[in-house]
């Protein structure tokens, strides 16, 4: 069991946790997961780390349906930044506690101001990495948003 689902499970919310065997040539992981779980790719929200210019703060998290790419603009917009740039994988990894394709947003090693985009709260249930590349937990946007004590805000782009 992974610190996340742990985390889901402390919390008492609902949630389930979907496995599927993950090819190790595969870099989309995200793709990966909806195609091989027959889900909607707009439902699957991919984790991202972006870097930021605060000393304090200088990674936060954001998250965006499988489909779509990042709008770093907007994501720095709702961070109170000039810019941002995607964080290197092996400080995502080192930050989080997970390794690059199986990064929750649930239960890193350290809290990050987290975004999702606001498309999430369209749907019943969303999916998210449970914590390793094969392993994705459903569960509801606003109870990932109070476990990751994330906002919503239009972060996406096509």
């Amino acid at each position: 069991m992974t610190p996340a689902v742990q985390m889901a499970k402390k919390a008492k919310i609902p949630f389930e946790v979907l496995e599927y065997s993950h090819d190790p040539h595969c870099a989309a992981y995200g793709e990966e997961a909806a195609n091989v779980l027959g889900l909607a790719p707009a439902q699957v929200f991919k984790t991202l780390l972006v870097a930021t210019d605060k000393a304090h703060a200088p990674l936060a998290v954001a998250l965006v349906p499988v489909d779509h790419q990042l709008n770093l603009k907007a994501v720095a917009k709702c961070l109170g930044q000039k810019k941002l740039q995607m964080a290197d994988a092996d400080l995502a990894q080192k930050s989080s506690g997970y390794l690059v394709g199986g990064i929750s947003p649930l239960a890193q090693k350290k809290l990050l101001p987290t975004i999702i985009d606001e498309s999430a709260k369209q749907f019943d249930k969303i999916y998210v990495s449970a914590g390793r590349r094969g392993l994705e937990i459903c569960l509801t946007a606003n109870d990932l948003a109070k476990l990751c004590r994330g906002s919503f805000a239009d972060i996406k782009t096509l």
